[in-house]
């Protein structure tokens, strides 16, 4: 049990309760089935980021560094609808480099691990 995801859940707080006693959820479900539940979240999560990403850049005709260079935060007065948008638009292009980079720690631990 290398893998630090499985080790996690493995020593977390992340039990059920069944009949008075505590089982580990390790016990329950097998190891490939949680896998397949933490990469399809993180992919599902990867869509949603990416469509913000691409209804800001439809938006405003632009990509977000474009966005943040051109200040236009500043441009439309520090609107309430602009300033919402930033944020919301900055919180997905985080999101997706996040999520981008751990789907190639997750693939690439797991896929060494298949191998070996």
């Amino acid at each position: 049990m290398n893998d630090p995801l499985i080790a996690f859940l493995t020593y977390s707080m992340i039990d059920l309760h069944k009949g008075g006693s505590m089982v580990k959820i390790l016990e329950i479900i097998p190891e490939d089935d949680l896998k397949d539940a933490i990469l399809s979240e993180y992919k599902r999560k990867l869509i949603l980021y990416k469509m913000t990403d691409e209804k800001f850049r439809k938006k405003y005709e632009m990509s977000f560094e474009e966005f943040d260079k051109k200040n236009i935060v500043k441009e439309k007065e520090f609107s309430w609808e602009v300033e919402s948008d930033a944020i919301e638009w900055e919180h997905s292009i985080e999101g997706i480099r996040y999520i981008s980079s751990k789907l190639k720690e997750i693939e690439t631990l797991w896929t060494s691990k298949s191998s070996s």
